[in-house]
């Protein structure tokens, strides 16, 4: 498995794609049940395979990510060609980016001294949708891109 299994909830929301994957492997609802009770680790790869082919037209699609702790945000532009970085810190501890009276403050004082920012970009491995997944792992959203682009457009 290159990525990791959907959710349960997951599943169920993409009930109808699952079963034209099944359809496209020639499985019928009767066959799927008997599936699921005779192999049941056959049942295990065709979730898992299915779960690869979602996580994979996911991030194909994937510009943006955000990750926000209470003192830093780590916005992401996933370009064609690499990933660019605009990591934010707020030195002030009594501030929380993950409040909204955090996130306003954020909006008034992101020039001030209490407000870091540094831009980076780094290039993909092998696997660009392998790189996309780690940054979900490590707890990134995915975004439309509205606050890198605001601060994007303010640096220097």
């Amino acid at each position: 498995m290159k990525y990791s299994r959907l959710t349960k909830e997951q599943f169920e929301e993409l009930h109808q794609e699952f079963i034209n994957f099944l359809a496209t492997q020639s499985i019928t609802a009767d066959e799927w049940e008997s599936i699921k009770k005779e192999k049941p680790e056959t049942a295990e790869q065709e979730l898992d395979v299915f779960s690869d082919l979602i996580w994979e037209g996911v991030l194909s699609k994937v510009e943006y990510l955000e990750n926000v702790s209470p003192t830093q945000m780590f916005l992401f532009h996933l370009t064609d060609k690499e990933m660019k970085l605009i990591a934010v810190r707020v030195l002030n501890k009594a501030i929380d980016l993950t409040s909204g009276e955090g996130f306003q403050w954020f909006k008034e004082n992101f020039l001030g001294d209490e407000v870091e920012m540094m831009t980076a970009s780094k290039m993909y491995s092998e696997e660009k949708n392998v790189d996309k997944f780690e940054l979900i792992k490590e707890g990134a959203v995915i975004t439309k891109g509205d606050l890198y682009n605001y601060l994007e457009k303010i640096l220097p």
